[in-house]
């Protein structure tokens, strides 16, 4: 079971004008496949998948004596989950429940430890730092697995995502093989992800190439980057390949451009944590029962599919 404790309205508030920009349209679904908003002009009129994929799993006995004995004793872990819009998580419309990929993933894993996960909602950019504080013992966030992370961070994986770009119907782009194709274009990306460092590492190119550089600009409300690609303000959106996807088949006038970048994504820790080995197998165990697939089909996620979980495995090139 999961319990959530969080006092931070305004990242419900922001989680749910996100959901509510992308049931600006779509097609109405029952609410048991991959989510189709209902078209509404408020988040509570989206509706988003709601099958039960977890209630079943049982806890594996060897996958759990891999956790550390203080661990198994307490029986309880505090993670942090970021929360953006689906298919990785949102607020269903009551605006109080979670729903989506990661809390999917966080709670079947946590049955198969035998743990009570105490999750607390957190903004993006503020999990890694404060696993390494020691404030959370495990995050989600669809983070991607990276060198630069692996230095301070260790990572179990459990689905494989990426970078990826979308623009509006009427632009120019068509597909984004370099990012030097960006130069005098403004790009609006998520704060703290690994896209704002992608973006940053590589302004140079525009400047090597002779062009105007990229204008970066960046959000912690999805809601509103997305709000910023509709009414003009950016020219492109550079963001998970997963979530491109689903948001762009929700607003009118917005397509996907391409995958840029695969990488794996995978449960957050502090380096050198004892829990990853457990963690890995409860993934593999999940994969065994059936679990894993379950959930990738009910998110509309199957090709990120891994063939198997890893520990910080090295960045994907």
């Amino acid at each position: 079971m999961t319990t959530t404790h969080t006092s931070r309205t305004a990242l419900r508030t922001a989680a749910l004008l996100a959901t509510a920009a992308l049931a600006v349209t779509g097609c109405g679904t029952d609410g048991t496949a991959a989510g189709t908003p209902d078209a509404g002009p408020a988040a509570a009129t989206a509706k988003v998948p709601t099958t039960d994929v977890v209630s079943a799993v049982r806890k594996d006995p060897a996958a759990a004596a891999l956790l550390p004995a203080d661990v198994r004793a307490r029986g309880t872990l505090a993670l942090a989950s970021s929360v953006g819009t689906p298919p990785g998580a949102t607020y269903l419309p009551d605006g109080r429940t979670l729903a989506g990929q990661d809390i999917d993933f966080a709670d079947a894993v946590g049955k198969v430890l035998g743990l009570k996960l105490t999750r607390e909602v957190a903004g993006f950019e503020a999990i890694l730092p404060a696993l390494g504080s020691g404030k959370y013992d495990v995050g989600t966030g669809n983070f991607g697995v990276t060198d630069e992370r692996r230095k301070t961070l260790d990572f179990v994986t459990y689905i494989n995502d990426g970078q990826g770009f979308a623009a509006r119907r009427d632009s120019p782009l068509k597909k984004v093989t370099a990012l030097a194709q960006l130069c005098g274009l403004t790009v609006a990306t998520g704060a703290g992800t690994t896209f704002e460092t992608t973006l940053e590492a590589n302004a140079h190119l525009c400047k090597d190439a002779g062009k105007p550089p990229y204008d970066v600009r960046t959000y912690a409300d999805q809601g509103a980057l997305w709000i910023s690609l509709q009414q003009g303000r950016s020219d492109v959106v550079m963001s998970t390949i997963n979530g491109l996807r689903y948001a762009v088949a929700q607003q009118p006038g917005l397509r996907f451009l391409n995958e840029f970048k695969r990488l794996d994504v995978g449960f957050a820790f502090k380096k050198g944590t004892p829990l990853a080995p457990a963690f890995q197998a409860a993934v593999n165990r999940l994969k065994k029962d059936g679990t894993y697939d379950r959930i990738l089909k009910k998110w509309g996620t199957g090709p990120s599919a891994l063939t198997a979980s890893r520990i910080s495995p090295p960045e994907i090139r």
